[in-house]
């Protein structure tokens, strides 16, 4: 059994026959439900049942209300989602090599656009809006979501139809989603054929490129992008360019070029504008030509405007990019923009509808600095605003806006612990504040003591460098139902028994006077108008030292705060998971309520 194909389209279907829905990158299943058997079968045939093993345990826990629909076959996606208009194949493909999975772990879902078997009758024969109502049908009956949302418990969700393609494709753009399904209402299921019934239109970007070279064994064209006096390479392409175009390329680069076996290389001079889908390990995937830019000089063609076109942010005006902002390291304006692009997808989740504090350095960190709550007039109209108590907040919930804040010289991103429509918090935060960066080693101690605490409790926890000289450790409530008073239960039975069993290294004491050279448990920071540094925000300090969340093996005594500078940070990111990624997908509000109880 295979699946039906769409056929990808740069044309945008219209009419109300058409439907949109949201392409998601992940794995295309099949959900075989029947008496005595749950498999994911993938679009080759392959069992995937025993390396996502939580959809099947989950149909399971569910077993009775699921049981008078079987026999039952389902068409979908495998995904691990950023949100609720894009997902991450990288994520997906770890889960898939990981041996033993955790509760703790990033989930799965199965995301359901179409319905097949329905209670045994073959559906493939019916046209699609039949299917479609089928479908709604049945997630009503399961009590699944009838839309995708990360946030949602629920491991299997229904993929939401759309009428009008722009609303749409706004929403994935802003999302940098990978595209859009459009489907014919009339189609019926064709198995194992590429049809125009079905249409992929992709999210692709666009971007100047150099060409550096081209292989005449195979006509692929190398291209590279300048960044501070370096050529970067970046992939190549062979679609998009007419013969002509081809042959014409081909003469300039051996007239002007270096031959070495099978490829000539040329030094920069010639622009062209490409669209590709995304860039990914510093290679560009799926690209191809658009156009010559021969009214552009070469030195366009840089690497932030590269990976400003993948994060959709063209839009943002940038200026002075070569301003000094960290002397100590010769870190540019552009340095530390093309670090905000690099964490955003790490980064964002945690600004996501929350109201937003900045610290702007509009002269660098060695100038002065100010604190920043009211949005400026001068914002552009994509920034999105919240006014509480007559201040009129940003709110960062994209990558324009988040680049459009790095460009005003907004250093520190600060947080409050809940999210705009609510006034009860979604996480709790210790700030293990230490005498100074010499005592950094009580801070160690202190975050693994609170965390032997919370251990006992089966409560998890994430640590964080304060990037200033301490340790914050997040512990995700997973609803927004407990509130500051309550949690200050939490929060000062904790910390005064961390006080009482180590008086000569830990204090609540808030006077810095009285503290000595005691670290302070600053559980009072947690409240309704107090506000965190942010996951991945950089300090204002001469190292720009980030806020870099840890794993709990790290936290250690051989743990350097000093290390973790963006570069540095955006070298780990590379190479290992974001000890974080899960944060938002763990729900503990029972556990924690349930000692906040026992302690009233």
């Amino acid at each position: 059994m295979k699946p039906m194909m769409p056929t990808l389209s740069f044309q945008i279907p219209e009419g109300q026959d058409w439907i949109y829905e949201t392409k998601f990158d992940g794995f295309r299943v099949f959900l075989q439900a029947e008496e005595g058997r749950l498999s994911l079968m993938s679009r080759n045939g392959k069992d995937l049942t025993i390396f996502f093993p939580e959809i099947k345990q989950f149909i399971e826990k569910y077993l009775p209300i699921w049981k008078p629909f079987f026999p039952l076959l389902l068409d979908g996606e495998l995904a691990v989602l950023k949100s609720a208009f894009s997902s991450d194949f990288s994520l997906l493909k770890k889960s898939w090599k990981r041996k033993e999975k955790k509760a703790e772990d990033l989930p799965v879902r199965f995301l359901v656009f179409d319905v097949l078997l329905y209670k045994g009758q073959n559906l493939a024969k019916m046209p699609l809006k039949m299917r479609k109502k089928k479908l709604f049908s049945l997630f009503q009956s399961l009590r699944l979501p009838l839309h995708v949302c990360p946030e949602f418990e629920q491991l299997i969700q229904m993929v939401e139809c759309y009428d009008q393609f722009s609303s749409l494709w706004e929403l994935v753009r802003k999302h940098n989603g990978e595209g859009i399904i459009a489907k014919h209402l009339t189609s019926t299921y064709e198995h194992g054929k590429r049809t125009k019934n079905w249409l992929k239109i992709k999210n692709y970007k666009k971007a100047l490129f150099i060409v550096s070279g081209m292989d005449q064994t195979n006509g692929y064209v190398h291209v590279s992008v300048h960044h501070k006096e370096k050529m970067i390479p970046v992939g190549v392409f062979s679609h998009g360019m007419s013969e002509e175009e081809k042959r014409a390329l081909l003469h300039i680069i051996k007239k002007k070029g270096r031959k070495k076996n099978s490829l000539y290389s040329i030094d920069p001079a010639i622009c062209i504008k490409l669209f590709f889908l995304s860039f990914q390990g510093e290679t560009l995937r799926e690209p191809f030509f658009d156009s010559f830019q021969l009214d552009h000089d070469w030195r366009e063609c840089t690497y932030l405007q590269l990976k400003m076109a993948e994060a959709n942010a063209e839009e943002v005006s940038i200026t002075h990019l070569e301003k000094p902002l960290w002397p100590k390291d010769n870190w540019q304006k552009q340095d530390f923009l093309l670090y905000l692009l690099d964490a955003s997808d790490y980064m964002l989740p945690f600004l996501q509808d929350r109201t937003l504090t900045v610290i702007r350095y509009p002269h660098g960190i060695m100038g002065d600095s100010f604190f920043q709550k009211n949005c400026p007039d001068y914002a552009p109209d994509f920034i999105e605003t919240k006014m509480i108590d007559g201040i009129h907040y940003i709110i960062c919930n994209d990558k324009r806006s988040l680049l459009w804040l790095g460009n005003q010289l907004a250093i520190e991103f600060h947080i409050p612990f809940h999210k705009t429509e609510k006034n009860n918090p979604i996480e709790i935060v210790f700030d293990l504040d230490p005498p100074s960066k010499n005592e950094f080693h009580l801070a160690v101690f202190a975050a693994l003591q609170l965390k032997s605490c919370l251990d006992r409790f089966d409560i998890i926890s994430f640590p964080k460098l304060s990037g200033n000289k301490g340790i914050q450790v997040h512990i995700p409530i997973g609803s927004d139902d407990i509130t500051y008073d309550e949690t200050r239960i939490f929060t000062s039975f904790f910390a005064h028994y961390l006080e009482k069993q180590f008086p000569d290294k830990l204090t609540t004491e808030r006077l810095k006077k009285k503290r000595a050279d005691r670290l302070y448990i600053d559980y009072v920071q947690h409240g309704e108008r107090k506000t965190i540094i942010a996951p991945y925000s950089v300090r204002g300090n001469e190292n720009g030292i980030v806020a870099a969340p840890l794993y709990w093996s790290e936290v250690n005594d051989k743990l350097d705060m000093e290390r973790f500078t963006m570069e540095y940070c955006v070298n780990r990111l590379k190479s290992i998971d974001c000890p974080m990624t899960n944060f938002f997908y763990i729900n503990q509000e029972e556990k924690i309520r349930e000692i906040i109880r026992h302690l009233s």
